[in-house]
């Protein structure tokens, strides 16, 4: 059953969208939504580990004050019930499931890093349910190294450990005079949010996900020339997660795509340089009123 009541008066700040169930599949799914409601709304689609907490909200609220947004937990993430699956795949079955229960027959996407990945999935699966599409860290089935970003994850989070720090600051962020501020600034904008705080990522999980995106990387390429949404790519300059240069092969093999690569970053480049990358992304989205 849909929890929402739409004679809610407009949120446009993240920290107060509540938090909301839905049930689909036998899995109740926990999400937020905030903005103008009505028209094609952009569904958020987080990365790895990460729950309803661990969007920016100098992303989100620029967009939400144009666009209904709407942010969710996968199956067995945060607050979500049920389990997470073993593919990239499976959990695009499950985002539409979910928004199919929202009843949206049309969305544009928000994506990053793994949800990059499930998104081009979705795509795949349904093309005609998206209609813009914004890729940002992320990159294609079969792409050269994604199997490799368990490795990589598991070496930052023990240098973090080490260093009594977020394994965010090691993973999205060059660990130089300018990523290491600019880290420590995202984490601390993901604490604006005080009150219903979502559940954190349960470890079982985060393993699964990681097995998902190695079977990812080592799957054979969907071909991405049949992509006809307006698409927008985005990431740092210096991504160790999903090397940069995969960002290039996604905006190469789909047609008519923008591409925006920010300079001295890394993963998290879209959140280091929120200050240029937000009026991009707004651009592209537009009004949908």
């Amino acid at each position: 059953m849909n929890t929402r009541d739409r004679t809610e008066p407009v949120i446009t700040s993240y920290a107060q969208a509540p938090t909301r169930t839905v049930s689909a599949g036998g899995v109740g799914y926990a999400y937020r939504e905030l903005g103008p409601k009505g028209g094609v709304p952009v569904v958020f689609f987080v990365h790895l580990a990460a729950t309803l907490d661990n969007w920016d909200p100098r992303i989100v609220d620029p967009i939400a004050r144009h666009r209904h947004v709407i942010t969710f937990d996968q199956p067995g993430v945060g607050a979500s019930t049920g389990t997470v699956p073993d593919s990239i795949e499976a959990m695009a079955d499950d985002a539409l499931a979910f928004i199919d229960a929202l009843g949206h027959e049309r969305i544009d996407v928000f994506s990053f890093s793994l949800g990059g990945m499930v998104a081009q999935a979705l795509v795949v699966k349904r093309p005609a349910l998206v209609r813009k599409l914004v890729l940002t860290g992320t990159g294609p089935k079969g792409g050269k190294d994604i199997d490799k970003v368990a490795g990589v994850t598991y070496y930052d989070i023990l240098r973090a450990a080490l260093t009594r720090s977020d394994p965010k600051e090691f993973l999205f962020f060059n660990r130089d005079a300018t990523g290491k501020p600019a880290a420590k600034a995202f984490v601390k904008r993901l604490e604006e949010r005080t009150e219903d705080r979502d559940a954190p990522m349960p470890l079982k999980g985060f393993q699964k996900q990681l097995k998902a995106i190695k079977k990812w990387g080592r799957g054979a390429p969907d071909d991405l020339s049949a992509f006809t949404q307006p698409t927008l790519i985005a990431n740092g300059d210096n991504d160790r997660m999903v090397p940069t240069v995969l960002s290039e092969d996604l905006h190469r093999r789909i047609k008519g795509s923008e591409l925006a690569i920010y300079a001295d970053s890394g993963h998290g480049g879209i959140f280091q340089h929120h200050e240029e990358f937000t009026p991009v992304v707004v651009r592209f989205l537009g009004e949908d009123r």
